[in-house]
């Protein structure tokens, strides 16, 4: 009788470990890449250079400036909608599995926006030091990006104050780079309107960049990486 009720709680357990998995597999989309990933490990295409990993800006990025990464031996890894703690969920399978040289990180609309909850800065900031640390302890360098300019969420308006989280946000990443040693590239400054709004022709829906505003952001990211990989 012990003997099955042992079997029982042990194939209970497993089930649970299973679903949480599959849980963990759905909130992060680590499905998204696995195919692209596998491929790459495979080394059937060449070893990118840089990973960027971000949401929907990075993969709004991929699709509307495909040469910028092409040419480059970029890819990127952003998924729309995702969080700064779904992106550190999946940061071992979409950037340490690939062995880049460098991963640019670009995180904290969505958390502002509230997308998996209330947004709360410190948490925030917390998920982008962890994927920046880990980055680091793997040897792979790390350039920390400033959250794109927005006064409002189109998919949820109800969020206040939004220009002013963004530039709290900005200034503690900033801030946290430069005690660490860690590149930053402010894209913020170079995009917006003087009420923190983004310029009208960078962005269509004030959050997603333009063909324009990712000219922008290429103009000032390009530089700090060249000149970190220059000796590679």
């Amino acid at each position: 009788m012990k003997k099955s009720l042992g079997v029982v709680v042990l194939l209970f357990v497993c089930a649970c470990l299973s679903a949480q998995k599959t849980d963990i597999m759905k909130v992060a989309n680590l499905e998204r890449y696995a195919g692209s990933n596998e491929k790459l490990l495979s080394q059937k295409v060449k070893r990118p250079v840089v990973v960027f990993m971000g949401n929907s800006i990075t993969e709004g990025w991929v699709r509307i400036r495909p040469d910028f990464f092409s040419s480059n031996n970029y890819i990127g890894r952003g998924i729309k909608g995702q969080t700064s703690s779904q992106m550190l969920l999946r940061f071992r399978h979409d950037v340490l599995a690939l062995h880049p040289d460098m991963v640019v990180i670009n995180a904290g609309t969505n958390d502002i926006a509230e997308n998996t909850g209330e947004y709360d800065l410190n948490f925030t900031l917390g998920n982008i030091e962890s994927m920046a640390e880990i980055a680091r302890a793997n040897g792979i360098k790390v350039i920390l990006t400033s959250v794109l300019p927005a006064v409002v969420f189109g998919w949820n308006p109800d969020i206040s104050g939004v220009s002013g989280k963004i530039d709290e946000l900005n200034r503690e990443i900033r801030a946290y780079a430069e005690k660490r040693g860690i590149l930053y590239v402010d894209y913020n400054s170079g995009m917006r309107k003087d009420d923190g709004a983004m310029v009208n022709e960078y962005s269509r829906d004030g959050v997603h960049p333009t063909g324009k505003g990712y000219e922008i952001m290429e103009q000032r990211i390009k530089p700090v990486i060249d000149s970190v990989l220059k000796d590679k």
